[in-house]
């Protein structure tokens, strides 16, 4: 779109940059003290990260992003299904099924987000972005007891405003040290016309391996706007994974038949 594109267009688009940072979703429940410190919580969740990333090879799922901007000049709303296919180390495929409402987002904002998804795949990127000691700092909040088991809380800073790291909190799962939600912000603001975004982010388990579930992000225009995203994640297939601590070989058998079937 040229220059001459409207004021709320051009504010959307800018909101792009900080979406690909977001990511979780809280619940209430009993805490206690943490059984283990946060300096150990952190160097098993980076290992146990480190060998699942080894493991998992290749998967194939569908995501439905959905995007409503309220606000000056009028109001647009936006749907987009895509197929993705990842294969390890760091490609991944986009394919679009279908789109639907205002082509200014799916243009502006859904694809640029794919786009971003992309550049942040690469491996110096996953380096500099990685849940890591690296790129944060970590500070334990709590230990929580929750339906689906025992969860460390930890607060999270950036060591740099990265625009894909974000500051808030984690949940890590106590038993395989994966990250189960986050709540936060994006380290860097991506335009001086967006007051706040709160971004929360869910993962589930699926064949032994932590995948996004679904992501709700919301930006705070400050004339007013707000504009709400949300990805849902689904249709999971682990196409090929390594034996790894955890999955046995008997695992990925079944594994493999499930996909067969």
């Amino acid at each position: 779109m040229s220059g001459k594109r409207s004021a709320a267009s051009w504010m959307v688009g800018m909101l792009l940059a900080g979406l690909s940072a977001g990511v979780a979703q809280s619940s209430n429940s009993a805490t206690r003290g943490p059984l283990l410190s946060a300096e150990e919580v952190v160097h098993r969740l980076e290992e146990k990260n480190q060998e699942r990333a080894g493991a998992l090879r290749q998967f194939q799922g569908t995501r439905i992003y959905r995007m409503q901007y309220r606000g000056f000049p009028s109001d647009r709303d936006a749907e987009m299904i895509v197929q993705v296919s990842y294969r390890s180390p760091d490609n991944k495929e986009f394919t679009v099924i279908s789109e639907n409402g205002s082509q200014f987002i799916i243009n502006h904002v859904f694809k640029k987000l794919l786009e971003g998804e992309r550049e942040a795949a690469n491996e110096e990127n996953q380096r500099l972005t990685a849940l890591s000691r690296e790129n944060y700092d970590f500070r334990m909040d709590g230990y929580q007891n929750t339906p689906s088991g025992a969860q460390y809380v930890l607060e999270v800073a950036p060591k740099s405003r990265n625009r894909f790291l974000y500051r808030g909190k984690i949940w890590v799962d106590a038993n395989d040290f994966a990250v189960t939600r986050i709540q936060a912000e994006p380290a860097k603001n991506p335009s001086i016309w967006i007051k706040k975004t709160d971004v929360e982010h869910r993962y589930e388990k699926v064949d032994g391996f932590w995948l996004p579930a679904e992501n709700h992000s919301e930006s705070f225009l400050r004339l007013g706007g707000r504009a709400t995203l949300t990805i849902e994640y689904k249709d999971y297939k682990i196409v090929a994974a390594r034996p790894r601590d955890g999955i046995t070989s008997s695992d990925q058998g079944l594994v493999m038949a499930r996909i067969a079937r």
